[in-house]
């Protein structure tokens, strides 16, 4: 097997005395797993964090066996790094890929979709120009992964109009008039979600996360909810400060 790709690293872990095994998500074969070779070293540890784009070659003598990984820097966002609200989006954002995807699937969107909040972290002004797209892009992931949310419709009265909560249970809109007596038991349905032109504030951004997190949660990472959702508290921690 031999694959050359650009890829964006999702996660790095340590293995022998100077090398690491390295998950990257390619655009075309999903996430795809290689050893590097003095992965550890001055000269790629630089290299080999998670965030970064690779120009990456895969090169294995069965599909079984774990494939050797030559990588070369072609993006570094080692910058970000310093940034701590950024840093801790990053670390989330990569993470939860990592977790959630199986390795050899392919999921063109999602590569699309994480390189575009890497992006909004670079280029937004503040933190709230990419939480935004960081909330989209857990709903997409929701999405690929079978768990997508019905926000097309109300689910008790039908109607498309007026859609402001989401059940918690059977992830469907529902609309003021359809919520009732059980509003207070429904999750707030931002309108950024469902094709909202205006530019979202803390409050919804803030309520998006609600939603997608309860749902990755329950549906996601449900074996690895600890250490992964660890960071996503992290996160989240940081926003509600600047947020309220």
């Amino acid at each position: 097997m031999r694959l050359q790709t650009d890829a964006i690293i999702i996660a790095v872990r340590p293995h022998g005395e100077h090398g690491a095994i390295v998950r990257a998500l390619t655009p075309v074969e999903g996430v795809q797993a290689g050893y590097v070779r003095g992965g550890r070293s001055r000269a790629l540890r630089p290299v080999l964090v998670p965030g970064n784009s690779i120009a990456a070659e895969f090169r294995a003598r069965t599909d079984e066996q774990l494939a050797h990984l030559s990588a070369e820097l072609s993006h570094s966002r080692a910058p970000l790094l310093g940034e701590p609200l950024a840093a801790a989006a990053i670390e989330w954002v990569t993470a939860l890929t990592a977790a959630a995807l199986p390795e050899g699937q392919p999921y063109p969107a999602l590569h699309v979709g994480l390189s575009g909040v890497l992006a909004a972290l670079e280029a937004a002004p503040s933190a709230r120009g990419w939480a935004a797209a960081l909330v989209r892009y857990e709903l997409l992931l929701l999405g690929e992964l079978g768990f997508g949310l019905d926000l097309s419709e109300c689910a008790v009265t039908g109607t498309s109009e007026n859609l402001r909560y989401l059940s918690p249970k059977s992830g469907r809109a529902v609309s003021e008039e359809g919520a009732g007596a059980y509003r207070d038991r429904l999750l707030r349905l931002p309108a950024f979600l469902i094709g909202g032109r205006e530019a979202p504030g803390w409050p919804d951004i803030l309520d998006g996360f609600a939603i997608t997190g309860h749902f990755l949660a329950r549906d996601v990472l449900i074996e690895r909810q600890a250490d992964v959702l660890a960071a996503r508290h992290r996160l989240l921690y940081r926003l509600h400060r600047i947020g309220g």
